[in-house]
C-alpha cells in the first residue's frame, strides 16, 4: 500500500501550506456548511462534522469562520447551496481518479475538472467507470521509530482497527478501519502513540506503478485537481517515485 501512504503524507504536508496561505478554508467551509445541512449543527448528534470540525482546528481555522459556516447550513445565517457529486475519470497509464466536488454549479464544475485532466494527458470516465476499484476506509498513519511492529499490531487489534500494514520503504505502518469505527481507533491509538495523519479515505483494491514522464505528469495533474476551489478530495491508484510526488504544493 506504499502509493497510498506516500500520497496521505504528501496531501497532509500540503494542506498545511495551504492552510497557512488561506487556501484551504473556504474548502473547509463548504463541507462544514454541507455537513451540518444534512445532519445538524450538533457535533455530538453529527459524527461527519464533528470530522470535518476537527479539521478546520487541525488547519488552525477561526472558531468565527467555522461557527458562520455551521450557521449557514443549519439555515441561521443565509448561504449558498452546494451539490455534492463525484467525477471519475483516467491519469496517464491509465491511473484511475476519483473526485470529490461540492459546487453551486456543477455543470460548470464538471466541465472545469475534465479540462483540467485533459489538458494533462488523462480522459474522462463514465459513472462508475473507477469508483468499483475502491473501498471507503478509516486510515491511521502511525511514525515506525515511535513504536515496533508487534506493539502497533496489538494496540490496532485492542482499538478494534481491521488491519495493520507495512513495507520496508515506508515510514509508517498503515492502520486500516471501518468508518464506523474511524474515531474509536483514532483516539484509542492517539491516547498511547503519536498519530502523524488519520482521515476517511478510498482506498484503491491496487496500484498502478508510474515513472519518469507519465509520473511527472500525473503529479502535476493531481495538484491542478487539488488546487481547483470546488474540489474537496482526490483519490488515486498511482504509485510514484518519492520525487515526483515531492514536486507537489511546492
Amino acid at each position: 500500500m506504499s502509493g497510498h501512504s506516500k500520497w496521505a503524507t504528501t496531501k497532509h504536508k500540503k494542506a498545511a501550506v495551504d492552510a497557512k496561505k488561506g487556501k484551504i478554508f473556504s474548502k473547509l467551509s463548504k463541507e462544514l456548511t454541507v455537513a451540518a445541512r444534512i445532519g445538524g449543527g450538533d457535533p455530538a448528534g453529527n459524527p461527519r462534522l464533528r470530522l470535518v470540525m476537527e479539521k478546520a482546528r487541525e488547519a488552525n481555522m477561526p472558531f468565527d469562520n467555522i461557527k458562520r459556516a455551521v450557521q449557514k447550513g443549519t439555515g441561521e445565517l443565509p448561504g449558498v447551496s452546494y451539490e455534492e457529486t463525484v467525477y471519475e475519470g483516467y491519469g496517464p497509464g491509465g491511473v484511475a481518479i476519483l473526485i470529490d466536488i461540492m459546487t453551486d454549479n456543477k455543470n460548470r464544475t464538471v466541465a472545469e475538472i475534465r479540462h483540467i485532466i485533459t489538458k494533462h494527458g488523462g480522459k474522462p470516465g463514465e459513472s462508475g467507470s473507477v469508483s468499483w476499484m475502491f473501498h471507503k476506509k478509516g486510515y491511521i498513519l502511525v511514525d515506525k521509530e515511535k513504536v515496533d511492529e508487534e506493539a502497533i499490531m496489538a494496540l490496532a487489534l485492542d482499538a478494534g482497527a481491521e488491519d495493520v500494514k507495512s513495507s520496508e520503504e515506508e515510514e509508517n505502518y498503515e492502520v486500516i478501519t471501518d468508518p464506523q469505527d474511524f474515531e474509536k481507533v483514532k483516539k484509542f491509538l492517539e491516547g498511547k502513540i503519536e498519530v502523524v495523519h488519520a482521515e476517511i479515505t478510498m482506498l484503491p483494491q491496487s496500484y498502478v506503478k508510474l515513472d519518469g514522464k507519465d509520473a511527472e505528469q500525473m503529479a502535476r495533474l493531481i495538484e491542478a485537481i487539488e488546487d481547483h476551489e470546488d474540489v474537496q478530495n482526490v483519490y488515486s491508484n498511482f504509485d510514484i517515485p518519492d520525487e515526483a510526488l515531492s514536486k507537489v504544493g511546492r
